[in-house]
């Protein structure tokens, strides 16, 4: 049991590293939690004014009962650890047990959906918030839906994530997890779901380049799933584009790779291979990101029968954004400004103009909306 308000599970690694910094920033106590402590205690050692920070490392077991003792007495759970398909589940049984609140920072549809069923009510009996998918990826995109739909008669969302970033070691090896759900992947049309092809690109033009980025379903995203029932909305899409087109082609490749060699081999061997994927592209930990470098930019476009409209997000620096954004939905959630409970996203959770102000103060982003 803890007296800290937060417990941080994955804290050695990059994105932990990036929530403590933030964390320190807000002022909110914390452990530094996962299965290694000496690796916490040097991860922890590299985070920029941490010895100002109210944190203690804890080595923990990845049980449901080690992790639930743990969680006790704590308000609030930021979970970094992925593949969240495969290491997620007692995370969130543990964070429900010890009466926590639980933000991640993945979007694995089959794990996300499979919360959302069994475990969205039982959160919600309890008044606490279970929101997955609290990351740059989908949060900074949401707010901007959000600000698109306070505009008139706007029924249609078509998103689309654009980031300059390289992904770290563990968002490899969750992007190539993906391959064995990609078939899970939808959008909404006429509020049903649809499946988007499988190993299939998308051409995409973005402001500010002549060229065209080649975009992914990338799991199908979070917003068609935070959108389904609300009632002002009929249609949603999201994209993901990253700015290095290279890379893009080369997951599109080992995606079609999947599908036609491995995608019926025996489970172990499958998740073996897509494993040795992920070391691939990433086998080491990659620097922190550099704001003129890793600049990112998510659009909504808002249509309905007579009106249209356009949010543009642009963000500095993805990863640091996360942990901003992990930090911020912590600290309003231990602030009392919860507004919903249950499965939710963080927008819903917490409320997108708090969010997105909280974003503004640390300058990491900026929304422009354009009418058309």
């Amino acid at each position: 049991m803890t007296n800290k308000s937060v417990v941080l599970y994955g804290a050695s690694g990059y994105t932990g590293k990036l929530v403590a910094e933030f964390l320190r920033e807000y002022g909110i106590s914390f452990i530094a939690a996962g299965r290694d402590a000496e690796k916490i205690k040097a991860a922890m050692a590299t985070v920029p004014g941490i010895e100002t920070a109210d944190y203690e490392v804890v080595q923990v077991e990845h049980t449901k009962k080690a992790l639930t003792e743990l969680f006790k007495g704590a308000k609030v759970i930021c979970n970094t650890v992925g593949p969240f398909m495969y290491f997620g589940q007692p995370v969130v049984e543990a964070a429900l047990e010890a009466g926590c609140h639980y933000l991640d920072t993945g979007g694995e549809m089959n794990f996300i959906t499979k919360i959302q069923e069994e475990l969205g009510p039982k959160f919600a009996e309890k008044n606490l918030v279970l929101a997955p998918g609290t990351s740059y990826m989908y949060t900074s995109l949401e707010i901007g839906a959000h600000m698109v739909l306070e505009q008139s008669q706007i029924d249609t969302l078509n998103c689309l994530t654009a980031p300059t970033l390289v992904p770290t070691v563990g968002s490899f090896q969750t992007i190539f997890a993906m391959f064995s759900i990609a078939d899970q992947s939808f959008k909404l049309e006429n509020n049903q779901r649809v499946n988007w092809p499988v190993a299939k690109g998308y051409e995409v033009n973005i402001p500010g380049r002549a060229d065209n980025l080649l975009a992914h379903p990338w799991g199908g995203g979070m917003l068609p799933l935070y959108f389904e029932h609300d009632p002002r909305v009929r249609n949603v899409q999201q994209l993901t584009a990253t700015q290095n087109r290279a890379m893009m082609e080369m997951v599109l490749d080992l995606q079609n790779t999947y599908e036609t060699e491995i995608k019926h081999l025996p489970t172990e061997e499958k998740a073996a291979k897509l494993a040795e994927y992920g070391n691939s592209m990433q086998a080491t930990m990659p620097p922190r990101e550099n704001k003129l470098v890793h600049r990112c930019l998510d659009i909504v476009h808002g249509s309905g029968s007579f009106d249209s409209v356009t949010c543009e997000v642009r963000t500095s620096c993805g990863y640091i954004t996360t942990g901003a954004l992990q930090a911020a939905t912590a600290s309003l959630l231990i602030g009392g400004l919860q507004k919903t409970s249950g499965f939710s996203s963080a927008c819903q959770a917490v409320g997108h103009n708090e969010l997105a102000n909280q974003l503004k103060s640390f300058g990491l982003v900026d929304y422009k909306m354009i009418n058309s």
